[in-house]
Order: structure tokens, then C-alpha cells, then sequence
């Protein structure tokens, strides 16, 4: 693997000193845009909107559309408002992971020791582990300033990019179930569904199944075949009434 940004975890008074890699990749199949009657691939132009001509790459400049007119910002500005460009992840405080709702996670990295940080790596690592708790603090990437989770993964320690709060839209607009009258027999039916579909958190059952079919449609079309895909059928109900839905659930699990 190939490190994207080397720098230090500060934790309290200790630097030390890492590497970060990438920890996840796109399990999507990387499809080409083509034109269907030659196979050309297709190629995007930056179009003036008003000239319909195209636009040379040196003359392009970013705006910002404040009231009724953009304002135009130059490399001076973004230099103004980027962040100090140190290389330390310095850790600001310590939270219980279960208390970060999943929603504010965006990627996550691998972090490896440089040779003179590796006993301070697996002191963090061990007080991570035994406390139960992960590191909140702040790094540069790609001049833009990020909020990261430190947090540990078996014997690694992985630094997750979380999204500040500004970044999670309102819910005003959501319809809410407030007022929604459930019976306590239909909440005791619920909670014995989720007890009998509940087990230990197992990620190697989950897999991308719609690439892989795609990915074995393709093959055979390579030799000239057409593969055959078994298609599930959605399951419907007996009843529209909720009570017999969720009892007819738990029939089902059992017989299962």
C-alpha cells in the first residue's frame, strides 16, 4: 500500500509518528461511458453556458454566488483560509465510541508506525483498547481541515474522517411518527423480532452481490453466452394489519 500523509498523533506530550493508507476501496466495476456505435470512449468539455464554447483550462476561476452576482476568488484567498499546514493529528479529547452516531463517518484510514514512534503506537493502541474510548481530533489533508475519530481496529489504530455538525442537514422537513399510536402488543411483537434476528456482528456475511453477478454477466457475454441470474422475489405478507405482519415474521424466522 501506498501512504496518502505522513505527519504524528499527539497525544498529550508523546508525537508519534505515522503513516496513514487508505482502509477501504469502491467495490463498484469501473464502467466506461462509450458511444454505442463506435465504442469510442466519451470525453467531457467544460462549456461556456452562454457561448456553448469551450472553455481552456487556464481561463477557468471559481466563484461563489453570493445575492445577485459571483464573487470571484483567486489563489490568495484559498491560501488566506486554508488551514496551518502542520502533520499532527492532535487528539483533543476522549469520547465513547458508541456515543458517535454513525451518520457522521465518512472514510477511514489504516495508521502504521515510523520505527521511532512504535512503543508509543502500542501504548496508545493498549490504552485505547483497555479504556474502551477513541481519540477526537483534527488533521490537515489535502489543505482542507478534517475531523477524525482515533480508534482501534485489532492492532491497528485507524483514523476515521467524520463530518462536522454544519454538515448534517435539518430534519425539519422529515415527517415525524410522533403522534403515531403503536399498541404494547405490537411493541413486544417488534422487540421478538429483533431478538430472534439478533447475532454477533459478522461483516464477511455481508457481500457485494450485485457486482459480482455483474461482474459474471460480463464474463459471459465475453464468450458470447448469456448468463443466467436468479432473481429474488419480494415477500408480501398475508395481512395488511401490522400485528399479523410482525407475528407472521416470527413464524417465518422459526420455520427458517
Amino acid at each position: 500500500m501506498r501512504a496518502i500523509w505522513n505527519g504524528s498523533i499527539g497525544f498529550g506530550l508523546v508525537n508519534i509518528p505515522v503513516k496513514l493508507y487508505s482502509g477501504v476501496q469502491n467495490s463498484n466495476l469501473d464502467l466506461d461511458m462509450l458511444d454505442e456505435r463506435d465504442h469510442a470512449n466519451i470525453k467531457y468539455q467544460r462549456i461556456n453556458e452562454d457561448t456553448r464554447k469551450e472553455v481552456p483550462y487556464d481561463h477557468i476561476v471559481k466563484g461563489y454566488f453570493l445575492k445577485d452576482r459571483y464573487i470571484i476568488l483567486d489563489d490568495h484567498d484559498f491560501e488566506e483560509a486554508a488551514p496551518e499546514k502542520n502533520k499532527v493529528i492532535e487528539l483533543e479529547n476522549f469520547v465513547d465510541i458508541h456515543e458517535i452516531n454513525p451518520i457522521y463517518y465518512e472514510t477511514s484510514y489504516y495508521s502504521a508506525p515510523e520505527k521511532q514512534g512504535v512503543k508509543a503506537y502500542a501504548l496508545l493502541l493498549q490504552a485505547l483498547l483497555k479504556s474502551k474510548k477513541a481519540g477526537i481530533g483534527r488533521f490537515v489533508l489535502r489543505n482542507t481541515e478534517n475531523l477524525c475519530v482515533i480508534h482501534p481496529l485489532d492492532d491497528v489504530i485507524v483514523v476515521s474522517k467524520i463530518r462536522f455538525q454544519e454538515e448534517i442537514r435539518e430534519r425539519d422537513e422529515l415527517k415525524k411518527v410522533d403522534d403515531v399510536k403503536v399498541s404494547k402488543k405490537e411493541l413486544d411483537m417488534g422487540l421478538a423480532l429483533i431478538k430472534q434476528y439478533s447475532s454477533d456482528f459478522d461483516i464477511t456475511g455481508f457481500k457485494d452481490e450485485y457486482s459480482k453477478e455483474l461482474l459474471r454477466i460480463i464474463k459471459a457475454k465475453a464468450k458470447g453466452k448469456q448468463a443466467a441470474v436468479k432473481k429474488l422475489k419480494p415477500k408480501k405478507a398475508k395481512s395488511d394489519d401490522l400485528y399479523d405482519q410482525l407475528m407472521e415474521s416470527l413464524n417465518s424466522k422459526k420455520g427458517a
